[in-house]
């Protein structure tokens, strides 16, 4: 059955979709831009091709609320595979060692995920999208180079193993474990895997990924692809997506005739960004407090734009 036309609202808003496996985010955006008939899509952060699970767009001017969206904290759930060291840290990079796992105790394993969360540093997978001298790490990687990644701060404040498999092939016995992680942004799972094999001695790598939370926005949220051409809709408009998001202060409608000109409030006490909303609950601008003035970092209804 035909989807009906999309309607998109000049202010825009979110989508947050479930991505499926073997796209790329700018799959996805592109995908996304012919259902909504619009170029003004982006994206919050990426997912790698072979992940499922939450990506966050923006949508006409609420493009602009991508950069101040408190994306820090996220959630996956993913299979790692102990007894197999790969070239990307998961299922798609070349074998680099095979070592049986089977001896691998439950206590063993408890240990060595009991070190790998918390605040820890954690070397990113060479295949990652960090940029090394202005090119991504994997970009040199798969040019033949030999990338050196320096290690960082992550936090792990959750890594919960839900269940083992002993998988045997015949060749060899590899364990199977499925996981839970909440995680800071710039974690890398394929790193918690690869790391959780070191420490055991057999190697490991990702089999499955799938993000389940970014920031506020979770699966619950999330549309898939053909959903969204079956009903070519945003998930949130930028009210919906602001409410969620950012704390707010009620303004009146004096103050939000000044912000709608780009000038300044007095400050009451909200720290971080957050929003101004009328009575009823529309967004006119985000905000941020500095000393004696509450500044728009972001005006959503500048006078002039239809609302």
């Amino acid at each position: 059955m035909a989807g009906r036309e999309a309607v998109v609202d000049p202010l825009g808003g979110l989508l947050i979709i479930d991505k499926d496996g073997g796209q790329t985010s700018h799959d996805v955006v592109a995908r996304c831009r012919k259902i909504l008939r619009t170029r003004k899509i982006g994206h919050a952060g990426t997912l790698d091709p072979m992940a499922t699970g939450v990506l966050v767009l923006g949508v006409e001017r609420a493009t602009k609320l991508l950069g101040l969206l408190s994306l820090t904290t996220k959630s996956y759930t993913a299979t790692v595979r102990l007894g197999q060291a790969t070239v990307t840290d998961d299922a798609e990079g070349e074998v680099l060692a095979t070592i049986p796992a089977a001896h691998i105790a439950d206590a063993d394993i408890a240990a060595a995920v009991a070190a790998l969360t918390g605040d820890i540093a954690q070397v990113p997978s060479t295949v990652s999208a960090i940029k090394v001298n202005g090119e991504r790490a994997y970009a040199r990687a798969r040019a033949g180079e030999q990338v050196e990644l320096a290690a960082r701060p992550v936090t792990v404040s959750r890594f919960d193993i839900l269940g083992r498999r002993d998988i045997d092939t015949g060749a060899t016995t590899f364990v199977d474990l499925d996981v839970e992680v909440d995680c800071s942004s710039g974690t890398y799972i394929r790193a918690l895997a690869r790391d959780l094999g070191t420490a055991l001695g057999v190697g490991g790598h990702l089999t499955a990924l799938r993000r389940t939370r970014v920031g506020p926005f979770t699966l619950e949220h999330a549309r898939t692809l053909d959903q969204l051409a079956d009903d070519p809709s945003l998930n949130l408009d930028v009210d919906a997506a602001v409410r969620l998001a950012f704390p707010h202060r009620e303004i009146d409608a004096d103050q939000a005739e000044s912000l709608r000109d780009g000038r300044w409030l007095d400050p009451v006490g909200v720290r971080g960004v957050h929003a101004a909303t009328t009575a009823d609950g529309r967004t006119i601008a985000l905000l941020e407090e500095k000393g004696k003035r509450s500044s728009p970092v972001f005006v959503v209804r500048p006078r002039g734009l239809i609302d």
